[in-house]
């Protein structure tokens, strides 16, 4: 299990954190962190035009924090999973049955940010709705473990570039924890850092004191934009840096209500044994 974290990873900061989390067989990986206080900031799910790098979008339309959201369909150029803006059901690709009712979600509504399973919520729900998974955390308890897959993400690969449940890669999450949005990823595909499993990222969730949390689109598509700028390392399957980051379809925006984002401090090294 992980090992507690400091008190002092409230504290405020200007800036995103970035630490080592080093993993039971002795590898590493670095692990980049923002917390957003959500009485001062929106959270809302975003549907890009088009295909474009997180960060290319941010310039454009002036977000300065955000985070990758759901998994999409290169062939298609559609997003993959449930998707629904204000209520209204946007163009998507379906999980495949049965997969498609159950898979976890991020859903806002009335400024409200909720994780949740997907037969919890109304069958149409209104707010924004950002369908990806699996849940890690769940009422501060880790729901996923390697090697079991409740939501049907290694039973049905065949809609994904690779079995996202195989092996350690670079991942992205995002946890709610006493009145914060956690905004993560974690680095990978390099000697220098191993990546996480399934398992190892609900861990580190579950370290960093989130309530519950969910699994977004991760490889060489997690990515994390923190003061305009890419704050990961986002790599091919093979290792190779992807300058700028990969063109996405969906993402998870943080702006300002009235004050604007909080970044906790962090600590150097978390230990997940």
């Amino acid at each position: 299990m992980p090992h507690s974290l400091p008190g002092e990873w409230r504290q405020g900061s200007s800036a995103p954190a970035t630490f080592r989390a080093e993993l039971s067989d002795g590898l590493a990986t670095t692990v980049h962190l923002a917390a957003y206080d959500l009485a001062r900031t929106e959270v809302r799910v975003v549907a890009l035009p088009q295909a474009e790098p997180l960060a290319s979008w941010c310039g454009r339309t002036s977000v300065a924090e955000a985070l990758v959201g759901g998994f999409f369909l290169r062939e298609q150029a559609l997003p993959l999973g449930e998707l629904r803006l204000g209520g209204i059901e946007w163009e998507s690709v379906p999980f495949m049955s049965p997969w498609n009712a159950v898979r976890s979600c991020v859903h806002i509504e009335g400024g409200e940010l909720g994780i949740a399973r997907r037969e919890t919520l109304p069958l149409v729900p209104r707010g924004d709705l950002l369908q990806a998974g699996p849940l890690l955390v769940e009422r501060g308890r880790i729901v996923v473990h390697d090697g079991v897959d409740p939501e049907g993400f290694s039973a049905g690969c065949e809609q994904f570039d690779s079995d996202i449940t195989a092996g350690r890669h670079p991942r992205a999450a995002l946890g709610v924890q006493d009145g914060l949005a956690l905004s993560v990823t974690c680095d990978g595909r390099n000697a220098a850092d191993a990546g996480l499993t399934l398992g190892e990222l609900a861990e580190l969730m579950h370290a960093l004191g989130a309530h519950d949390a969910i699994n977004l689109d991760g490889g060489g598509s997690a990515t994390q934009v923190c003061g305009t700028r890419i704050v990961n390392r986002p790599r091919e399957l093979d290792g190779t840096d992807i300058r700028g980051g990969r063109p996405i379809y969906t993402a998870l925006a943080f702006t300002p209500r009235t004050g604007g984002a909080f970044n906790g401090q962090r600590p150097d090294s978390l230990a997940l044994a």
